[in-house]
């Protein structure tokens, strides 16, 4: 049973050698730990440090591409060096490597595909009052959204299965942690959450500046991810507000003018508005069903990609010997 524990360093030369020193080396039930850098785009020295811990495995972009494609590079580099269970970790050493063990039982007990390091969000010393209830109405929301029952849905402490991994694909660019989970409740797999501690700050977080920013990009990745895989739900709420405001007016109208004896011409431009409303919804609606299309076609191309990534890797760890 082979282990990889995967890092994501951009500009991490301070950072990465306590992260390094803090992974186990020996897990019961774990055959071979490797570790992996997935270098996006450093001009400090990560790279050098990387080499002097004896990293097994360097995967380097020329240009910073962000978090989402740094973690799939791993996903891929993982899959390619037959690793069992890959462990994403952050290299600003937030999460304890002593809770690695706790983090890959569910996997090794064969009760879990994917396990989310929870952090204990209320007492987190880190973290503003405000970031504590986005953190927990975006875990709700991603509960309801993935089907599943995570409590910290933005943690990057994660551990992956090989069938979860060859299961994953990335379109975000912000961050990886709301897509995967999405897609581990389309696919059926098991998810669960581990209670984990965590480490003193060593510095800001790099994928948001303020709680504003914070707020626009996961707004606006959860937004994207709602349209990719749950397009029907979303078109079809908005078609029913427009369609049945437009009602409300017609039977408005038709109360007034037939009912109540009102002179039709006062309410004419009601009359036009609600069609005009229910015209909208309509058309989203139809245009939710042109999404849903595309996105049943999306699903079978990652059902396609899954069995042709699955093939691959037979065929490397029979060649390989694995």
């Amino acid at each position: 049973m082979k282990l990889i524990i995967q890092i994501p360093c951009f500009n991490e030369e301070k950072t990465l050698p306590a992260t390094l020193d803090d992974l186990p080396e020996h897990i019961p039930g774990i055959d071979a730990i490797e570790i992996q850098i997935i270098n996006d785009g450093s001009t400090d020295n990560t790279v050098e440090v990387a080499k002097k811990h004896s990293v097994d495995h360097i995967v380097s972009f020329r240009k910073n591409r962000g978090l989402a494609a740094a973690f799939k590079a791993g996903v891929d580099n993982a899959i390619e060096h037959g690793a069992d269970i890959l462990v994403n970790t952050d290299a600003d050493n937030q999460y304890r490597g002593a809770d690695i063990p706790k983090l890959i039982e569910p996997i090794l007990l064969g009760k879990a595909e994917i396990v989310v390091g929870c952090r204990p969000i209320d007492d987190h010393p880190e973290f503003s009052f405000t970031k504590k209830i986005l953190q927990k109405i975006g875990s709700w929301v991603l509960r309801k959204v993935s089907n599943t029952t995570v409590r910290d849905a933005a943690s990057g402490f994660r551990a992956y299965s090989r069938n979860a991994m060859l299961h994953v694909n990335i379109y975000s660019r912000f961050s990886y942690c709301m897509e995967t989970l999405i897609q581990a409740g389309l696919n059926n797999l098991g998810v669960t959450g581990v209670d984990i501690g965590i480490n003193p700050k060593t510095r800001d977080s790099r994928l948001f500046k303020s709680i504003p920013e914070y707020v626009w990009k996961q707004a606006k990745t959860m937004i994207g991810i709602f349209i990719l895989y749950r397009a029907n739900l979303l078109f079809n709420a908005l078609a029913s507000f427009f369609f049945l405001a437009g009602a409300a007016l017609a039977l408005r109208y038709v109360f007034l003018v037939f009912l109540a004896g009102a002179p039709a011409n006062a309410f004419w431009p009601s009359l036009i508005f609600s069609g005009v409303l229910m015209t909208i919804g309509v058309q989203i609606f139809l245009t939710g069903l042109i999404a849903s299309l595309v996105s049943s076609s999306r699903k079978l191309s990652e059902d396609l990609s899954f069995r042709i990534k699955k093939a691959e890797f037979d065929r490397s760890t029979r060649k390989e010997g694995f």
